[in-house]
């Protein structure tokens, strides 16, 4: 059976950021890195793209990233070290990165934005509808929304968004989603996309998190698109483009998901999701809710 140049066999993740909110760790440590229990956040991206059946991930990284491309390729002397100790267990864990995808890495160079770091993708990608995850969200495996949104876009052709319902008092801090019902209940056609509005004037109060399926007219989009606020290049400005197209890219659908996500680049947020994970964990949950419960108790 041939390939169907619709289907989407690739996905890109943008890594380039600086990680300036978590400051000093990131000053030598790529945010990406930081663990989150015992696996860095990064990690848990390409995971989740593996556990789609996706293989083929380019990362747009920047200067100083060095170590996630070190973190996906092998170690071989820490895995004789491993080996000669007989530590299977540990041994397994250093080498699960490495045969979860097949990892390609180029630069974004300066730092203009997030549509220009997935334009940065477009020669690898080439004319094909592809995946693009952004590494400070992380979507509980347990709440499969990457295979829903590649779902629609086989039923529904043209690009998918991940969206999610906030309080309109945060708003102003994502991309905002006007949209319209399907006859799925958890699925809205995208009319139109404000970047960061205040509450006031926001269209909706769904808004668009780190998920997304692309149509490869996005690159043309992109390579057209002027920088918008910050002098940045942005995806929902080329997003807002194909929202009004019934074709080339279009239209835009999203899925409204009401699962467990977590903002790993909030510091609250961050740590919300180490001591959940930890808590949820066979090998340590129990100790360390008892030692919780207790820490609380001693310190409310």
């Amino acid at each position: 059976m041939g390939w169907d140049r619709h289907s989407v066999r690739k996905a890109v993740v943008p890594v380039a950021g600086h990680g300036t909110r978590f400051l000093p760790a990131t000053k030598a440590v790529p945010k990406e890195m930081l663990p989150v229990v015992d696996k860095p956040a990064i990690q848990y991206v390409v995971e989740e793209i593996a556990a789609v059946g996706l293989t083929d991930v380019v990362m747009v990284t920047g200067r100083g990233k060095r170590a996630i491309e070190d973190h996906f390729d092998r170690a071989p002397e820490l895995e004789e070290a491993l080996e000669a100790k007989d530590d299977e267990g540990r041994l397994q864990l250093v080498r699960k990165p490495t045969g979860l995808v097949r990892p390609h890495f180029v630069r974004q160079g300066d730092a203009l934005g997030l549509g220009h770091a997935i334009l940065c993708a477009a020669e690898h990608v080439g004319d094909e509808p592809f995946a693009a995850l952004l590494g400070d969200d992380l979507i509980d495996p347990r709440d499969p929304l990457l295979a829903r949104m590649l779902e629609v876009r086989r039923e529904r052709g043209g690009s998918v968004v991940a969206l999610m319902e906030v309080d309109p008092e945060h708003v102003s801090l994502y991309g905002c989603a006007a949209v319209e019902a399907t006859d799925q209940a958890d699925v809205v056609r995208v009319t139109g996309l404000v970047e960061k509005p205040p509450k006031e004037s926001a269209p909706s109060s769904l808004v668009v998190i780190g998920r997304y399926v692309l149509a490869p007219e996005v690159f043309d989009v992109l390579r057209e698109t002027p920088p918008g606020r910050g002098g940045e290049i942005q995806l929902t400005d080329a997003l807002q483009a194909l929202a009004r197209r019934d074709g080339a890219g279009g239209p835009v659908h999203g899925v409204v998901f009401r699962g467990r996500r977590y903002d790993t680049g909030d510091k609250l947020e961050y740590l919300t999701i180490v001591v959940r994970l930890a808590c949820e964990r066979d090998d340590i949950g129990p100790d360390f809710t008892k030692w919780l419960r207790e820490y609380v108790g001693r310190t409310v």
